[in-house]
């Protein structure tokens, strides 16, 4: 087992950088994908140009350059403005599915140890910091370095800071601000200002603290700006061991990273006792519900729900990290009827969401017995990044059933006979379709008066079908016999 967590960077490929981060014991925590031509757009700050106000929704569209928009509420401005007008805006939300991002004209800078608030006055502190003495140590030291005029925000990597760790961030954070404001005075709207760093840079930031043991990088480009990042991080103190995997191997197939992404696109998640959830994700919310499976336990009822219920709160909280899901979230637990147990399950459930990077809160039990929450969302989720709608059933997830297509396909027929049937139809269709109809070519023949001749098209979506022709029976078998050099499976009656 190893000593801490693990980062393991996959950036060998320039179109797409991967950085997994797992847990002590090899198993995947969080992954973050990037691709050259979809870089994340939450943290960037553009200076936008207000292109329509919308009093009745209280918001505004602001245009961000390149033929983007970005949705403001005027809440967060203070103020009505008008259309035309210059502001400094940073995007809160990616755009998805349709939505545009969600900008916000209150802007921050995130550095190592701090996060830097223009326009802000207070010191807040992480609320991930529990230490009381520590909190109240960190936030006497943030009003130290606080520059006039502006906010800071502690960051939760800051436990046991010194001074001049904190104040060397926010003269980093202020040169950056500067530039920001140099690239403002010179540049039109609209424009960007400023985008945050690569992937990997990003992620070292976040993510490097005293629970990592090992950073691995396979690119051999990466390797001395790991170690930079984590010589100045760690300054204090030892800090993780810097690895370059030179393999042939997949560095994520070593980690045993790409066989946790396939599972974590699957609907179904196996829980250690035999349990499992469904996860389903819609465009509204997330819907989890957990059921005891193979799971029988073996004291009384009560304890065997409470125990599964537990396994699957802790493992809902993993998943939802893992898929980086965001917005609503429903979980249909078991069923209990002991108050007790469910406070205990509850209490579980915001402790274990503690350990969250993003900020999640749990509302608790509807008159349903569904239990509510919520967590920020950040990114775009795993199943967004690496899956798209089937183009055969639109993303349903469903396929019209053989015998509605048949009896579509006995329509078509239907019309095209009318009162003068021709001699012959010739169709081709999807090959299930086909041998599925093919049963019925008998019945229908005689019900239309008209031979049917039922080909397979391999090129054919499901339930799809065509009529090739329509006429004499002898041009029909020509028509088939010539397809694909007559090499095509065809359906057809023994009627002379």
């Amino acid at each position: 087992m190893r000593r801490g967590k693990t980062i393991v960077a996959n950036t060998l490929e320039s179109e797409e950088s991967r950085v997994a981060v797992l847990d002590p014991s090899g198993r995947l925590l969080d992954i973050y994908i990037e691709r050259m031509w979809e870089r994340q757009k939450a943290g960037e700050i553009y200076k936008a140009r207000v292109d329509n106000v919308l009093p009745g929704m209280n918001a505004a569209f602001v245009n961000l350059g390149d033929g983007r928009n970005g949705f403001l509420y005027l809440e967060d401005l203070g103020r009505s403005p008008h259309p035309g007008e210059e502001i400094l805006v940073q995007v809160a939300k990616t755009a998805r599915k349709g939505k545009g991002a969600r900008v916000t004209p209150k802007l921050s800078l995130p550095g190592r140890y701090l996060v830097l608030v223009p326009e802000g006055k207070d010191v807040g502190v992480s609320k991930r910091i529990e230490d009381e003495e520590e909190r109240q140590r960190l936030k006497v030291l943030g009003r130290e370095v606080r520059p006039q005029g502006f906010g800071i925000i502690v960051r939760t990597v800051a436990q046991g800071c010194h001074m001049d760790q904190l104040k060397s961030d926010v003269e980093d954070l202020m040169d950056l601000w500067d530039s920001i404001c140099a690239a403002a005075s010179r540049s039109p709207a609209p424009c960007l200002l400023y985008r945050d760093r690569g992937l990997l840079d990003r992620v070292l930031r976040d993510e490097l603290d005293h629970q990592v043991a090992e950073v691995v990088v396979d690119n051999p480009e990466e390797l001395d700006l790991v170690r930079e990042m984590v010589g100045r991080f760690f300054s204090q103190g030892k800090g993780p061991e810097v690895t370059l995997y030179r393999g042939r191997t997949p560095v994520f197939e070593v980690y045993g990273v790409e066989r946790e992404m396939e599972l974590a696109l699957e609907r179904k998640v196996w829980l250690p006792s035999g349990a499992y959830l469904v996860i389903d994700q819609a465009e509204a919310l997330t819907v989890i519900d957990v059921n005891t499976g193979k799971f029988t336990g073996s004291k009384d009822l009560k304890s065997t729900i409470l125990k599964t219920n537990l396994e699957a709160a802790e493992e809902i909280a993993r998943q939802l990290r893992l898929r980086a899901i965001g917005g609503i979230v429903v979980v249909d637990f078991i069923d209990m009827d002991d108050e007790s147990h469910r406070q205990i399950l509850l209490e579980t459930t915001r402790e274990l969401l503690k350990g969250d990077r993003q900020r999640a809160k749990v509302f608790g039990v509807t008159s349903l017995g569904l239990v509510e929450l919520t967590r920020r969302r950040t990114r775009g989720d795993l199943k967004s990044v690496m899956t798209r709608g089937c183009p055969m059933c639109g993303g349903s997830g469903l396929v019209e059933r053989e015998d509605a297509c048949a009896m579509r396909l006995k329509r078509a027929v239907r019309k095209m006979t009318g009162d003068s049937p021709p001699e012959a139809l010739l169709v081709a269709a999807n090959p299930q379709l086909a041998r599925h109809c093919a049963e019925y070519l008998l019945a229908w023949e005689e019900e239309f008066r008209c031979r049917i001749l039922l080909r397979e098209d391999q090129s054919l979506q499901w339930g799809r079908f065509k009529v090739e022709h329509q006429g004499a029976l002898r041009q029909a078998e020509h028509r088939m016999r010539s397809v694909e050099g007559g090499t095509s499976v065809v359906h057809r009656t023994d009627r002379a």
